[in-house]
């Protein structure tokens, strides 16, 4: 039997740690899963356990990480037998862009911060790689739902995992708290989703206001702050985005004295910030509009608990799939304030569908409703389909218009400005029985209803929500589909095949040998 040669021990038993580790298992619990011994696991760890490829295979699988699997085993892919009604009821999951942005605000404060009902997803890993390599401690506690973290008396920057920062954009929400904690440092280029040319100049301009200046080269940001710099007016964002509005909100919280911020994002991400800076004591006016007005308290040593409201775009998915499935189904902890207009044009379309009675989420701040959506005979909306700043129709959620639109009778124009070339991979539909012509780079047209979804194999578009898109099509589909490398789903879904079957899917999970 092959087996690993002495030198790569070390740096798989590293390797295995650290996903047993975001796995949320203990030592104990992954042997169990190995069927071996704790006293094995722990010697694994240390590099001090010769390993077969066969047992470094079963580590991958135990642990679902493609990292210990070392390519043997190579990236996961859904096989989908389509053609099935979905039926029951399941539970939207907390928010991932919520997740991520709170992870880079727990280093404003000195103590804990505990995190509840955390999404388990490859985005929220990837922050985690960079914040325990830069010297945060982080572990899952309650059975793994709740994620812990401390910080240091003092960061490792230079230690920071530079491969990990670059696998995700959310990297860039760390210049915001890192400026009060260092007056020098550097960050790798962001990274995430291929969606074309986003630059980071209106975070740079906007945080150039409290003396970050930044310059760009050799694969860094190499970021300088002047000390005593203030924001001598209000800081006028040059675009409504979520994660520039996070970034200074960020920067402002530890700024002592006022700092008024326009053009801000009210999305649902950034109110979850809010709401966690205000347990940290930073007062915060306007949540919930374009103009925030915070009060930043200089130094924070407090141990805060939070909870990030349900996810909307994740709740959109659900709701897709249930309308290209025509099935019933239950969505439950739906954010509502954050898809009404959605619900809008969808009632509009013809979507049958009940609300329950509006409740809190565990934030004790973002409405939640129970949505039950039936099978409906939809039409085409009367007006093209677009993205706009909240409350607008969320710009994640345009992509899942196309596969409602492909059930609808007549034509829908949907119209994706935000991103230079997410709109193309909707032509991926087509494969699957749609018929959807591109316009330009930013307009499809949706031509309704598909008679008939087809089974197809095909490679997993490198955008979060276009793939997702595909995945729900071929759950229409009748035969069985293969979507190929489906990490980038796993970035922004926790379990969604498994969640998927729990109400009626049949989505199985494998990987070539």
């Amino acid at each position: 039997m092959t087996r690993v040669t002495e030198d790569y021990l070390v740096r798989i038993g590293k390797l295995i740690r650290t996903a047993r580790q975001h796995k949320g298992l203990t030592q104990a619990e992954l042997a169990e899963a190995l069927t071996t011994s704790q006293s094995a696991v722990n010697r694994m760890e240390r590099g001090q356990q010769n390993l077969s490829l066969e047992m470094i295979a079963r580590i991958g699988e135990a642990l679902d990480s493609e990292i210990v699997s070392l390519g043997y085993a190579g990236p996961m892919h859904l096989r989908v037998t389509g053609g099935r009604r979905l039926t029951g009821a399941i539970d939207v999951r907390s928010s991932k862009n919520a997740g991520v942005a709170l992870l880079c605000a727990s280093l404003l404060t000195t103590g804990k911060t505990t995190l509840r009902q955390v999404a388990r997803i490859e985005e929220i890993y990837r922050i985690l790689e960079v914040l325990t390599s830069i010297g945060v401690k982080a572990r899952w506690i309650n059975n793994g739902n709740d994620l812990e973290l401390t910080p240091p008396a003092r960061l490792d920057l230079e230690a920071m995992d530079a491969d990990a920062a670059r696998r995700t954009r959310s990297v860039l929400m760390l210049l915001g708290p890192l400026m009060h904690l260092e007056p020098h440092f550097r960050l790798p280029y962001a990274g995430g989703c291929d969606l074309g040319t986003r630059t980071v100049g209106p975070h740079l301009a906007a945080l150039r206001q409290f003396g970050l200046r930044v310059n760009a080269t050799d694969g860094h940001y190499h970021a300088d702050v002047e000390p005593g710099v203030t924001p001598t007016r209000a800081i006028v964002l040059t675009e409504r985005g979520d994660t520039v509005t996070e970034n200074v909100l960020l920067a402002a919280a530890r700024h002592p004295g006022v700092t008024v911020i326009r053009n801000a994002s009210p999305n649902y991400m950034v109110q979850d910030v809010c709401f966690y800076l205000e347990r940290l004591g930073v007062k915060v006016e306007g949540i919930g509009t374009t103009t925030l007005t915070v009060y930043g308290v200089e130094k924070i040593d407090c141990d805060v608990d939070y909870a990030p409201a349900e996810d909307p775009v994740e709740a959109m998915s659900l709701l897709a799939a249930a309308v290209v499935t025509s099935s019933e189904l239950t969505i439950r902890r739906v954010p509502i304030e954050f898809l009404e207009i959605e619900l809008s044009v969808l009632e509009e379309m013809g979507l049958d569908h009940d609300r329950s009675e509006e409740y809190l989420a565990r934030n004790g701040r973002t409405r939640l409703t129970d949505l039950t959506v039936r099978p409906s005979k939809l039409t085409a909306p009367a007006d093209k389909i677009h993205p706009m700043p909240f409350p607008g129709i969320n710009i994640d959620n345009v992509p899942f218009f196309a596969a409602i639109a492909a059930a609808a009778h007549g034509d829908t124009l949907i119209h994706d400005w935000v991103y230079d070339n997410r709109a193309i991979y909707l032509t991926e539909l087509n494969r699957l029985g749609a018929n959807i012509k591109l316009l330009d780079p930013h307009r499809v047209l949706v031509q309704g209803p598909t008679t008939r979804w087809r089974a197809a194999e095909m490679m997993c578009p490198p955008a979060l929500r276009p793939a997702v898109v595909v995945l729900l099509a071929m759950l229409a589909a009748e035969g069985t589909s293969v979507l190929r490398n489906v990490y980038v789903i796993n970035r922004g879904y926790e379990d969604l095949a498994e969640r998927l079957n729990s109400i009626g899917a049949r989505i199985e999970t494998f990987r070539d040998i």
